[in-house]
């Protein structure tokens, strides 16, 4: 158990939650103070986004170098730091709701946050731990203020959905499937490669 100490510690996973649990409640009372219908996803997805930026944080110990010669096997503790944190990220949102601050559908929600953990998990792997975060505000940037996607229920995708999947409905094929697919590979990428040095 006293591992897990370490590693969290190491990983400022204790900043990490309290940065994730603030920003949570701050960006839903400047968003719209809870006021706005369900699902308004611009609103909700910032929730998120936040929620992600801050947990990519601990993608990495202080010192790289001494996290590559340890002795244990980090694939799994990588895989599991991902899955945590993106449960992590989508439980403040989801504790806010039964708060009475129903920015979004849980589907919603647990589908933004698994998607953008593992665009936070490829930032890690890509551009290193101090910009993690890139990633995931990245394309919430181009989504939030691309031109909404004209259909959402064809059976093809189109680019603008696939670039605004964050903001589709929660039953949306294209913003499922991307969210699925950015989590898988982002997770995997990230426990097998690791961090950037």
């Amino acid at each position: 158990m006293r591992w897990l100490t370490l590693y969290a510690r190491s990983r400022q996973v204790p900043a990490s939650l309290a940065a994730v649990l603030i920003s949570a409640v701050v960006v839903w009372a400047l968003a719209d103070g809870g006021g706005g219908e369900p699902g308004k996803s611009g609103s909700a997805a910032l929730v998120v986004v936040t929620g992600a930026m801050v947990a990519s944080i601990g993608f990495a110990g202080q010192d790289l170098a001494l996290d590559r010669t340890a002795a244990i096997r980090w694939t799994a503790r990588r895989a599991g730091h991902v899955l945590l944190a993106g449960a992590v990220v989508a439980a403040a949102p989801l504790g806010a709701r039964t708060l009475g601050a129903d920015l979004a559908t849980a589907e919603f929600i647990v589908r933004d946050s698994a998607g953008l953990m593992g665009l936070a998990a490829l930032g890690a792997v890509v551009c290193g731990r101090q910009y993690a975060w890139t990633l995931p505000v990245g394309w919430f940037m181009i989504a939030y203020f691309a031109p909404p996607a004209t259909s959402t229920t064809g059976t093809t995708s189109t680019p603008m959905e696939l670039a605004t999947w964050m903001l589709l409905p929660p039953d949306a094929t294209t913003g499922i499937w991307s969210a699925a697919v950015l989590a898988v590979a982002g997770t995997v990428t990230y426990a097998v490669a690791g961090p950037r040095q």
